[in-house]
């Protein structure tokens, strides 16, 4: 899509190329009829970029929710774009922090922007493709929220006048993803530059713990148990070294360093029926807290390397998943298909670490039949493979 095709969008013409594109999709018309009725509206172009645009927004729900019919998209700019409710813990943080002022280095199709507007923050992005910047820009006008967007590149910004600055690097080449940070764009060198003042730089949450710079806090963040992503905090932003940020259905928890009494203080012990499992979130293994989780249930490490841990009470806490252990079963494949067949189960979780396992495939080899439903985890203690039949709490 094309600047000028894109700015038609906004359009009453365009408005209405929309809703008849909307309306198509929700009655379940397939791309080539849909084309079809939108061509006899505008020209092949506009119809595309009307039908691309319902299509993204229905794909945007699961980042924007109820915000995605309203807002405009592009494929790349939806892909990179944080979710929501990230965005708005991020913000909140800088709102926190005591900035009024931020300015977006690299600012895509403007979510960031959103949620730094919607927490009262004075806000400018700047962004080198002039396509996202209209989105950006229409965005924002979208929700009725101020800001400022123009084209321009972000490592000539000249950033002082802003009292925190955020970035986002492109982590995409022309072959796909990447994982060097020597290969984003803006790169690596430009990034800790940034760093040196009061900034946030989201990266991926695969970031080695030693490459963040000294001084620099690494904030790790998952939303309904995936890991989203992982910011960099910088400054006097930063408040320890590590962090890990937990966004569920009843709000938000952090754990820090602070809260982590060290590889020391926990014990390793097995497991035995009767005792409680907890899968730590990953955003917690990710900032290597798994202790701190530990040391949080009266528990201790499963193995010393795996990130299981294993207490004789049960806990409720946002920083892991917990489950009843019922009894140990069998490690081998036929074994263990012959322990499930006899208890009935033909629905079967299949949680796993430590382990060379695909669930998918194990599942289909071991033929279950059986009206009962059961977790398993399998996993390895000092070595040896373990399975648990264990229930969620």
């Amino acid at each position: 899509m094309d600047l000028a095709t894109f700015e038609w969008l906004l359009t009453e013409d365009g408005a209405q190329l929309l809703a008849e594109a909307a309306s198509l999709q929700s009655s379940g018309a397939d791309a080539l009829a849909a084309g079809e009725a939108l061509r006899r509206r505008a020209t092949p172009e506009r119809a595309a970029a009307a039908w691309t645009q319902i299509g993204l927004r229905a794909k945007a729900s699961t980042k924007f929710g109820d915000l995605a019919p309203r807002l405009f998209f592009t494929p790349d700019g939806l892909e990179q774009a944080t979710r929501r409710r990230v965005a708005a813990h991020r913000a909140g943080r800088a709102a926190a922090f005591g900035a009024r002022t931020v300015i977006d280095l690299g600012c895509g199709i403007g979510g960031d922007l959103i949620a730094s507007a919607e927490a009262g923050l004075i806000c400018a992005g700047v962004d080198l493709d002039p396509v996202r910047v209209a989105v950006a820009r229409a965005n924002l006008a979208a929700l009725g929220l101020a800001g400022a967007v123009q084209v321009a590149d972000a490592t000539e910004i000249d950033r002082r006048a802003f009292e925190l600055a955020f970035a986002d690097p492109a982590r995409r080449t022309g072959a796909g993803r990447t994982f060097r940070v020597e290969d984003w764009t803006p790169p690596w060198s430009w990034v800790t530059e940034v760093l040196t003042g009061d900034a946030c730089v989201k990266v991926a949450p695969g970031i080695p713990h030693d490459l963040v710079p000294r001084g620099v806090e690494a904030e790790w963040v998952s939303e309904a148990g995936e890991v989203k992503e992982a910011a960099l905090w910088s400054g006097r932003t930063a408040t320890v070294a590590r962090r890990a940020t937990v966004i569920g259905t009843g709000g938000l928890a952090t754990l820090t360093e602070d809260d982590d009494p060290g590889p020391a203080a926990v014990d390793t012990r097995a497991v035995a029926p009767g005792d409680h499992l907890y899968e730590p979130d990953g955003a917690v293994i990710r900032a290597g807290l798994v202790t701190a989780v530990a040391a949080g249930v009266e528990g201790a490490l499963l193995d010393e390397k795996i990130a299981y841990v294993v207490s004789e009470r049960a806990f409720v806490t946002p920083f892991a998943r917990g489950y009843r252990v019922v009894e140990q079963l069998p490690f081998r494949e036929k074994q263990l298909r012959a322990a499930l067949r006899e208890r009935g189960i033909g629905r079967l979780t299949i949680k796993k670490r430590g382990v060379e396992v695909v669930p998918e495939e194990l599942r289909r080899r071991l033929g279950l039949r059986g009206d009962g439903e059961a977790t398993v985890v399998l996993t390895r203690v000092g070595g040896d493979g373990t399975a648990l039949l264990v229930e969620p709490h």
